[in-house]
């Protein structure tokens, strides 16, 4: 049970945003790149030890250095690399919703691996029952890399199809602001911080629903 609640989130994510394209991307392609997001996490976490080392709060706790030198600018900037490096120059990428597609799937990719890693390593070091870890981080980490994703995939699908520099920065500033703030605050801010997040996510991806309905519709005009 603690297991399916560990990856089960990130699944329910990753199906409603691959759903709700409406030219979906192919499945090999969708999980090369989970597994990009994966495979991240070593370096990550190799990053992540160092900048905690070294810009960590002396006393173990949170301090808003630490909050936007660690794991904000660190993992974000892993998703967007995979993203400029690797999505931006498939032939499937063909469409700005693609996207938010392939931000939320590498985004997953990361929250899966680090969420196991959280829930079968790090609570027993911090004594704390893996199940409540899993538990908690199914509605707070793992839907806050998921949106992050969205957002960063929104942006960086503009910067592929406008060739406007402007996204190309909002893709990466905006989910480490996000991330980092998200790190820094406590509930009740944590979780706004949260809501708010999902609600200008969701804002975004609507917008290119909407576009990709009206591409349809084109499409089923031309065929007539």
């Amino acid at each position: 049970m603690t297991l399916l609640i560990t990856i089960i989130p990130s699944i329910l994510i990753l199906l409603y945003f691959f759903n709700s394209d409406r030219f979906r991307e192919p499945k090999s392609t969708i999980a090369i790149v989970f597994v990009l997001g994966v495979l991240i996490c070593w370096p990550g976490g190799i990053i992540n030890t160092f900048m905690y080392k070294n810009f960590g709060a002396e006393d173990g706790g949170k301090d808003l250095t630490h909050s936007f030198l660690g794991p904000a600018w660190v993992e974000e900037v892993l998703k967007f690399l995979v993203l400029y490096f690797i999505v931006l120059r498939r032939k499937e990428f063909n469409e700005p919703m693609d996207g938010i597609v392939y931000g939320v799937t590498v985004s997953l990719g990361l929250a899966t691996y680090e969420n196991y890693d959280y829930v079968f390593r790090l609570a027993e070091t911090w004594n704390i029952e893996p199940m409540e870890i899993a538990k908690l981080r199914s509605y707070t980490a793992v839907p806050m890399h998921g949106i992050n994703g969205c957002i960063m995939g929104f942006y960086f699908g503009m910067y592929a199809f406008t060739a406007n520099k402007k996204y190309l920065v909002l893709s990466l500033l905006m989910p480490y602001l996000i991330h980092g703030f998200y790190n820094f605050l406590d509930s009740p801010f944590h979780y706004l911080i949260l809501m708010i997040t999902v609600a200008y996510a969701m804002k975004l991806h609507g917008s290119l629903e909407k576009l990709q309905l009206m591409k349809r519709k084109e499409g089923e005009k031309l065929k007539i």
